[in-house]
């Protein structure tokens, strides 16, 4: 179990590092509906609020609600999303810089991962796998709308997709308090 997690934990800083590097050598710079209103950050970085939740400057996602979300039993929290009109159970990880989908969930959004072009790879525990970008139109949250996500398909049995900081970062405050998460 220790070592899925700590290989788990590798590939995402491996991707988070990859997937940055992806977007850094971007050579069209036109507003995207990922970075359209994004400040200097785009949409990679938050800031660390006093009270224990991060914020971005501009906010991208489009909310009538606010969601809460109780810790698990193995201390992470846990969202149903709704991405592009599918329910995907995600692991919260404000420490990833993107969306990163198992390929079991990217085939059940009808992803057909093998003909993503292999955008990186990651160094994980289980040995080196490729990382395969994608843009998904839309990611919902208990009524919390964000369009136009980043996101990477994984080619490692990382066991849940990972709701990281391109989701994260376009929300007004995200706010974790004893065994609560608030995301607005």
């Amino acid at each position: 179990m220790m070592g899925r997690f700590l290989a788990l934990a590798a590939g995402i800083a491996v991707v988070s590092i990859g997937m940055a590097g992806i977007a850094g050598r971007a050579t069209d710079n036109a507003p995207t509906p990922a970075t359209e209103g994004a400040q200097d950050n785009g949409n990679w970085t938050t800031e660390r609020r006093k009270s224990g939740g991060w914020s971005s400057a501009a906010s991208g996602a489009r909310s009538s609600s606010e969601v809460r979300l109780g810790r698990a039993a193995d201390s992470h929290f846990y969202a149903d999303a709704e991405i592009d009109g599918r329910n995907i159970r995600m692991m919260v990880d404000s420490g990833a810089s993107i969306v990163a989908l198992t390929r079991r969930d990217a085939e059940a959004l009808g992803i057909n991962v093998d003909d993503l072009p292999v955008g990186g790879s990651a160094s994980t525990a289980g040995g080196v796998v490729s990382m395969r970008p994608v843009m998904l139109d839309s990611v919902q949250v208990d009524g919390i709308e964000v369009r136009g996500v980043q996101a990477a398909v994984i080619d490692a049995d990382m066991g849940v997709s990972l709701l990281g900081q391109s989701f994260l970062s376009k929300l007004d405050a995200v706010n974790v308090e004893g065994d609560t998460m608030t995301m607005r």
